[in-house]
């Protein structure tokens, strides 16, 4: 990776006030579109089969470019990776100026431009981007990109650096990262210099910043039981071993799994929290390495930007002895443990947590007791936007994507608190540290890991004591293949369908035959599928709803 010294010398710039068309007409001869394929820009950007995105990554890479120059040279993002997805999958997701998701409002530029059937329609559609943001061609661009573990990526980044160099943009090859560590270093390297310093742009930067804010935290607090982590056989090994050079064994002991990144087929395969959050079972085979009742464990997916935990009670041998502790039981922890903090200190915050329809009924129902909550349609970039409105926005999807938002006037109220008393002084400390050890430019797997056991510790629970919070309503969730996602469309943050029409009030009926019933279905943002969702207050019911629901979700595709 180019050192933050090197970036504004390594600069080259286009010096014409228009568009580079012959050398961008050469890349779309070198990065052809799929003949018939149409690419939808999703949740945080586009994915599907890695052997089809050469010409999206290409063109992207272009529109980031731009975005750049629209920004005054700001540095953008653009990670080459396809998450919780099955290996053969691959995407991209630009990175935005203060590391957060894409402006949306650039979103259907991106959808139009990766679909664009020849060059020409894709010349009009950057005349279209250009006019409307104004943007000034002679700006110098900067954009940064990285790539997960999987096969395909090696080949799509070739098509992002082709882009950015056919648009002469300034380029930061960062190589194999995680997803949240993109986002740390285009936040980083964003405000280097200024008062609102995000941390170091390096990677060792962002490991020197979690390590140095967990051990402040965890200080002269007695250490808890070893964390098994499950890395999914992705880029989170990796991260999670460097990581682990920071912060002595003595502070937190961690006894990694699933890292065989360099195994083909091994990523998310039988592992990983989408694997364990939606079967709602430990990772294949983990038995075999020793998991004991009262294990500490939890999974990061593929690029490390989720994280789940999960602990064995009981005989481990029976059925129900699994228990998750997802997004919302990690909500529920931190909005709990920072509200404490923050009346102990004696300062006012106002505290609140951003959920999606898939949160746990019995999770809404204990946090609105205590802070106000928000619900928003699936995608962290919803609840992003959502968090920002609170003075500390805690916002979690119950798949364990999630961080802590703390706004600026909340850091000013920080740094600027007199605590009166020796407790108001600590509590006081704690959030000041707390703010470090949080990635808040994305959910990010080991922020959170770091941000669960810093709780835990200070609190001196198992996971049996946090899973006590509150008792989950069964649910489940299933995936339905249908002829096309987009004929299903929702109101209400995802939680009711407009479209097929009549579908809803079927689905009405099925739900109201059950005890303290839920259910609602979306199409997947990254996915070509439709999510079904059903929870009920009798675990025997629940597979019989989630069936039933399905089951006009297929007859609705197929009529």
């Amino acid at each position: 990776m180019t050192t933050p010294a090197g970036i504004d010398a390594a600069i080259r710039a286009t010096s014409s006030d228009e568009i580079p068309f012959a050398l961008i007409e050469q890349g779309f001869e070198a990065f052809p579109k799929p003949a018939g394929k149409k690419f939808e820009y999703g949740t945080t950007g586009i994915r599907t089969k890695g052997d089809t995105l050469e010409s999206t990554c290409y063109r992207l890479a272009i529109i980031g470019a731009l975005r750049s120059k629209s920004l005054n040279g700001k540095l953008i993002g653009l990670m080459v990776t396809a998450s919780h997805n099955p290996e053969p999958d691959n995407g991209i997701k630009p990175i935005d100026s203060r590391g957060e998701m894409l402006d949306v409002t650039w979103e259907p530029y991106c959808t139009a431009a990766c679909n664009a059937v020849d060059a020409q329609e894709f010349f009009g559609i950057l005349k279209k981007l250009i006019h409307a943001y104004k943007i000034d061609l002679k700006t110098p661009a900067k954009v940064i990109y990285g790539h997960d573990t999987r096969p395909s990526s090696p080949m799509l980044i070739k098509a992002v650096a082709s882009g950015l160099a056919a648009m002469g943009a300034q380029t930061i090859d960062a190589g194999l990262k995680t997803t949240p560590q993109l986002h740390y270093l285009v936040h980083a390297h964003n405000t280097a210099g200024t008062e609102e310093a995000y941390g170091e742009p390096t990677e060792e930067g962002y490991y020197k910043k979690l390590a140095d804010a967990f051990l402040k935290l965890v200080e002269g607090k007695p250490a808890t039981s070893k964390l098994t982590v499950d890395c999914a056989n992705g880029v989170g090994a990796h991260a999670l071993l460097n990581i682990q050079k920071y912060i002595p064994s003595s502070a937190l002991e961690i006894r990694a799994l699933r890292t065989a990144i360099g195994t083909k087929g091994a990523l998310n395969d039988g592992c990983g929290a989408d694997y364990v959050k939606i079967g709602q079972k430990l990772p294949k085979d983990i038995e075999k390495d020793g998991v004991q009742q009262g294990d500490r464990m939890c999974s990061f997916d593929g690029d490390a930007d989720r994280i789940v935990f999960y602990y064995l009670r009981g005989n481990p041998a029976q059925k129900d002895s699994f228990r998750l502790l997802d997004g919302d039981k990690i909500a529920a922890l931190a909005t709990d443990y920072i509200s404490e903090l923050a009346k102990k200190a004696g300062i006012e915050l106002n505290v609140g947590c951003v959920q999606t329809a898939y949160a746990n009924g019995s999770s809404t129902k204990y946090l609105e007791q205590r802070v106000p909550v928000t619900c928003t349609p699936t995608g962290v970039k919803h609840l992003h936007r959502a968090a920002e409105h609170y003075d500390v926005g805690v916002y979690f999807e119950a798949n364990g994507h999630g961080t802590v938002l703390f706004s600026p006037d909340a850091l000013k109220l920080l740094s600027e608190a007199k605590p009166t008393t020796p407790a108001a002084e600590d509590a006081l400390i704690q959030l000041r540290n707390l703010v470090d050890v949080i990635n808040q430019t994305v959910g990010d797997a080991i922020s959170d890991m770091l941000l669960v056991e810093v709780i835990l510790r200070s609190r001196q629970w198992d996971c049996e004591e946090w899973d006590a919070l509150y008792e989950e309503l069964p649910n489940k969730m299933l995936k339905v293949i249908v002829k096309d996602r987009a004929a299903f469309t929702t109101e209400d943050a995802e939680r009711r369908l407009v479209t097929p029409t009549g579908l809803q009030a079927k689905i009405d009926e099925v739900v109201a035959k059950y005890k303290d019933a839920r259910s609602f279905v979306r199409p997947s943002g990254t996915e070509d599928c439709v999510r079904v969702y059903a929870e009920t207050g009798l675990a025997a019911e629940l597979d019989s709803l989630a069936n039933n629901v399905a089951k006009l979700v297929q007859e609705a595709s197929d009529a």
